[in-house]
Formats: structure tokens, C-alpha cells, sequence
């Protein structure tokens, strides 16, 4: 193993993190703070990669698909907390999984009515389309950017949340929304705002992951039990708990792609350590998830410690 694609792979590493962050960050917000199980939040993300792969395809504008995507990502969250979400917080999770795990019934069945079968694909835009030079490595500019765009959402999330206004009602109105409906704050705006905001994280997922991806059919529920394994690393609820576990998970799973199948051939023949190195990448991630309960079944980072 060279150094280069050590750090090739630690960069890869990261890349997914950000990724699982933006789509984390989202649902924890609505599952930490509204106590709401939403299983639909991979098809707003899924939804969010189709809106911008169908505006790109159109204009060849990828700042235009960006504001399609998460746009679009923003306003079906509005709709769908409306609709069917504010309909339930006073439901058992029970129903709310059933409620939502039918959205995605439904969502699954939109693309392929709209979109079809087979798989959509985006462009990667031509001026990231090139490498960088980072450290003397070459390293694709499109994936560093999007490091960038997930460390200044990080970075956005955190702001809002802890500096602005809107931060502190989402944040008392998690602790005690009776008080904060009774102080004149309009609740069912919020938590539709909160809905909104999330929404529109899993379209930024979305757009980024359109041109490295297929936009296909189905795409949100695998990444979503990826993204739920974070937030439970991480503290339910917490945005900077989100942030640090998704980098963790990213870490483990692509050094673990990347390196447990070199080790593996020591033991085993090459094709049956190309095949298991993955598949134990995956169970790196719940071991890892399983350890951190077994020690701190809060998470890493709770809210309290926020």
C-alpha cells in the first residue's frame, strides 16, 4: 500500500462522511428535535438527485440544478409535513413508520412513472470535471468539492442552530413546545420549517451524489440505513454528533472497502477476498454502532453535551 492511496482513500473517506452528513444532519433534526420517524427522508433525498439531474439535463447549468434540487427537496418537505407528517406526531411510532414507509411506496412509484426504469445520469460539471493537486496527489476535483460543500453546511447548520434566532426556538421548542406555543411562536410553522430545512439538506446530498451516482429508483433507502446508523452513533438529535459519527462511519467503511481486501488475500484467494472485504466493510460500521451502545447508549456526542 502506498502512501498516495492511503491518503487517496482517507480523502474518499471523508467524502462519503460529508455526504452521510448532509442527509443525517436532516433527519436528526426531525427525528431528534420532532420526535418524528420519518423513513421518507432518503426518498426527499432521492427526489432532490432527480430534480437536479432533470434540470441540469435541461439548462447545462449546474448552479441552476443546485436551486432545482434543493429547492424542490425544500418545498416536498413543506408539502409532505403538511400533508401527512403534522398528522401524526401525536401518533405512536408505529404508525408514523407505516405512514412513511408508504411515502416511499410512493415516491419509488412516482420516479418510475415520471423518470422510468433505468437509471438517470448527471454530468459532472466541466469545471470540476479535472483534478486537483493536493500534497503532490491528484485527487478528483469534483469529489474535494464536495468536501468543501459538506464542511460549509457543517458550518451552516452549526450557526443557525446556535447563533440565530431561529436556532434558539428550534432548539426550546424541542425541549418544551408547549411553553414556546404559549410565548406566541406559531408551532406548526416551525416544525414545518424544521421538515423543510431537512428536506432540503437530503437534496443537497441528492444533488452532490447525482454526478459520482446514478439517480436511479430507490436509491434513498440504502443510504438511509447508513444515515440512521450515524445518528444513533452520534446522539439522536444532535447535529454535532451527526457531523463527527458520519465522518467516523465514512472512514470506517471506505477504509474498509478499500484495505480489508488487500489483508484478506494474505488468508484467502483473490476472488473470495474481493467479495468478502465489502461485505465486511458493511458490518464494520454495526459493530462499530453495536460498541459505541454498549459503552455510551446516549451516543457520542447527546444533546445535553451540546
Amino acid at each position: 500500500m502506498t502512501t498516495s492511496l492511503f491518503f487517496i482513500q482517507i480523502l474518499n473517506g471523508l467524502q462519503l462522511g460529508v455526504l452521510l452528513f448532509m442527509l443525517s444532519a436532516g433527519l436528526t433534526l426531525v427525528f431528534g428535535i420532532m420526535n418524528f420517524v420519518n423513513l421518507a427522508h432518503g426518498s426527499l433525498y432521492m427526489m432532490g438527485a432527480y430534480f437536479a439531474a432533470s434540470a441540469y439535463a435541461k439548462t447545462d447549468s449546474f448552479i441552476l440544478a443546485a436551486l432545482v434540487g434543493i429547492a424542490g427537496s425544500a418545498a416536498l418537505g413543506f408539502l409532505v409535513e403538511r400533508v401527512v407528517a403534522s398528522r401524526l406526531y401525536a401518533r405512536d411510532h408505529l404508525d408514523q413508520v407505516l405512514a412513511t414507509f408508504g411515502l416511499i411506496l410512493f415516491f419509488n412509484e412516482i420516479t418510475r412513472w415520471v423518470w422510468g426504469a433505468s437509471p438517470v445520469y448527471m454530468n459532472v460539471p466541466p469545471a470540476l470535471s479535472g483534478t486537483i493537486n493536493l500534497l503532490g496527489i491528484s485527487y478528483s476535483a469534483y469529489r474535494f468539492a464536495i468536501i468543501v460543500v459538506g464542511l460549509l453546511v457543517a458550518l451552516g447548520c452549526y450557526v443557525l442552530i446556535n447563533k440565530t434566532r431561529v436556532g434558539m426556538l428550534i432548539r426550546a421548542g424541542s425541549s418544551n413546545p408547549t411553553i414556546v406555543a404559549a410565548l406566541g411562536v406559531n408551532i406548526k410553522l416551525l416544525n414545518a420549517t424544521i421538515f423543510a430545512l431537512g428536506a432540503a439538506l437530503a437534496g443537497v446530498a441528492g444533488l452532490m451524489s447525482g454526478p459520482i451516482l446514478s439517480v436511479q429508483t430507490g436509491m434513498g433507502e440504502p443510504i438511509l440505513i447508513t444515515a440512521m446508523i450515524v445518528i444513533v452513533i452520534g446522539g439522536i438529535g444532535s447535529v454535532r454528533g451527526a457531523f463527527y459519527s458520519a465522518l467516523i462511519v465514512g472512514l470506517i467503511d471506505t477504509a474498509g472497502r478499500a484495505f480489508l481486501p488487500m489483508m484478506l488475500r494474505e488468508f484467502l484467494d483473490r476472488s473470495t477476498a474481493q467479495a468478502a472485504g465489502p461485505a465486511l466493510a458493511s458490518m464494520l460500521t454495526c459493530i462499530f454502532m453495536a460498541a459505541v451502545l454498549a459503552l455510551k447508549p446516549a451516543g457520542l456526542f447527546p444533546v445535553k453535551n451540546q
